[in-house]
């Protein structure tokens, strides 16, 4: 199915529409079973991660996921899906309960970028991001990322690192904002959407650097994302040698950006 071709400046309006669904309205729709499991064992919960064990068409799975609310309100609870580090260590001690118990781990990503206040830098926001990163890459089990709205830096490929990467059709996934982009190129914020079209961030520019996997239409999104986590599902859980699985993912990740002239 062909991909409604918009402007990337569209795309960010559409991504940031507040009737988007959120990792809430996924886990109600897709999943069954979901039982929510809080706390990073260390320092305290981040409401700003949902993760949790659930099935999935009968099959047991851990989703993690950034959250964001449908109004201010519920954002400024959530932090605006900005985690801290206890959210993505909470992330990382459900991926290894997920490890142990043979459980695949399918994560949401939607943030403009991990919290980068004091008290997060204090608490190590930089090695915890940096640890997920680390984990991931190594974990015993198959791992499926689907970047649904906004995909900003490091707090957006924290919970990225996967055998599978798909994104929704107007999602953007970038090593940083397009704002914050403009703001250090030319000091103007104002330019973020020529900021955005000079990055590459949509799906389109992605999926033709091969950096993810695949692109999932918007028509109907609940049913689009249920047959991409069914068949990414099927084809990962096909792969019985663990070890080709990992080597596979490892290859996957070392090609981005290798080029010649």
């Amino acid at each position: 199915m062909n991909q409604e071709k918009l402007p990337v400046r569209d795309k960010m309006r559409i991504i940031h529409d507040s009737k988007r669904p959120t990792i809430d309205d996924y886990i109600k729709t897709l999943f069954d079973n979901f039982i929510e499991l809080h706390g990073d064992r260390a320092y305290g919960d981040d409401y700003a991660v949902c993760a949790g064990i659930a099935t999935f068409q009968g099959i047991p799975v851990t989703v993690i996921g950034h959250r964001k609310g449908k109004n201010t309100e519920e954002n400024i609870k959530a932090n605006f899906a900005m985690a801290h580090p206890e959210g993505y260590r909470k992330a990382l001690r459900l991926a290894h309960q997920a490890e142990k118990f043979h459980r695949p781990v399918i994560c949401f990503v939607d943030t403009a970028g991990a919290f980068c206040g004091v008290g997060a830098e204090e608490r190590g926001q930089g090695e915890a991001i940096a640890r997920c990163l680390y984990d991931f890459m190594a974990l015993r089990t198959p791992v499926i990322s689907i970047v649904t709205g906004e995909g900003g830096s490091g707090g957006a490929l924290a919970l990225a690192v996967a055998d599978k990467v798909l994104m929704l059709e107007h999602a953007i996934y970038s090593v940083i904002s397009p704002r914050g982009c403009a703001s250090i190129l030319w000091k103007d914020a104002s330019r973020e959407y020529e900021a955005a079209e000079r990055l590459k961030i949509t799906a389109d520019d992605l999926k033709s650097f091969h950096m993810i996997e695949g692109i999932i239409p918007e028509n109907n999104v609940m049913r689009g994302v249920k047959r991409a986590l069914s068949e990414s599902l099927q084809e990962l859980l096909a792969v019985r040698d663990m070890d080709q699985l990992l080597q596979n993912r490892y290859e996957k990740f070392r090609k981005i950006g290798v080029f010649t002239e």
